[in-house]
C-alpha cells in the first residue's frame, strides 16, 4: 500500500525525537514539529494551474530550502549542484520506468531508494547535508517530472505517497549508514584506547 513506508517512518522518527532523544538536544523539538506537520499535511492537496500538489511535499521542499539558506554562500552553491544531480537521477529513473519497465527487477521504491542513497553519500559527508539534498532534490525531481508528463497530458500528483515512500526509505537508509559510520568511529577510538593502555603497561 502506497504511503505505508512513509507513515511508519515518520511515526517512528517522531516517537524517537519526542520520547527517546535526550531533551538537551537543540534540534529535538524543531525536528519533532517538522515531522508532525509533514504527517498532518499529507492529507491535504491543492491545485496550481494544471498541477496537483500534495501539501506535505511542498512543505518538505520549503523546509529544505530554509535550512540550506542558513549555510554559507559557497556551501549553498554546492547544495544547489547536489540537489540538481539528485533531481536528474530521480526524473531519469521515472522516465526509464515508463519507456523501458523491464529493467525494474524488484520493487521500484527500493531501487530508487538505493540509487538516491548512494548519490547522497557520494555528494555529502554529513547526515544533515545528505538528508537536505535528498528531500530538496526529490521534490524538485517531482516538479520536473510533472512538467514533462504535462506535455503529454498525463495527470500527476506532485509529492504523492509513492514519492514520500521513496524519500522515507532513503532517509532510513541514510540514518542507518550514519549510525554505522559513527559506530565505526567509536569502536576505533575504543580500540585505540586499549592499545595505548597496553603500550603503557609494557
Amino acid at each position: 500500500m502506497e504511503g505505508a513506508i512513509f507513515y511508519w517512518t515518520c511515526w517512528a522518527f517522531w516517537i524517537y525525537l519526542t520520547f527517546l532523544l535526550e531533551k538537551q538536544n537543540p534540534y529535538r523539538m524543531k525536528l519533532a514539529a517538522i515531522v508532525l506537520i509533514v504527517l498532518i499535511l499529507s492529507n491535504f492537496q491543492f491545485k496550481v494551474s494544471v498541477f496537483e500538489i500534495q501539501a506535505s511535499g511542498l512543505f518538505i521542499l520549503g523546509i529544505s530550502y530554509f535550512f540550506i539558506s542558513q549555510e554559507k554562500r559557497t556551501a549553498i552553491i554546492y547544495y544547489f549542484i547536489c540537489t540538481v544531480i539528485i533531481s536528474i537521477a530521480y526524473v531519469t529513473f521515472h522516465l526509464f520506468e515508463i519507456f523501458d519497465p523491464i529493467w525494474i527487477i524488484f520493487k521500484k521504491e527500493w531501487m530508487m531508494g538505493i540509487v538516491l542513497w548512494y548519490l547522497a553519500i557520494l555528494l555529502q559527508k554529513t547526515l544533515k547535508g545528505r538528508l537536505l539534498i535528498l528531500f530538496a532534490g526529490a521534490m524538485q525531481g517531482e516538479i520536473l517530472y510533472a512538467l514533462i508528463l504535462n506535455k503529454f497530458q498525463f495527470p500527476y500528483l506532485i509529492g504523492a505517497y509513492a514519492s514520500m515512500d521513496v524519500c522515507s526509505l532513503t532517509a532510513l537508509l541514510l540514518v542507518g549508514w550514519s549510525v554505522l559510520e559513527n559506530v565505526g568511529t567509536v569502536m576505533q577510538n575504543h580500540f585505540h584506547f586499549f592499545e595505548k593502555g597496553k603500550q603503557k603497561s609494557s
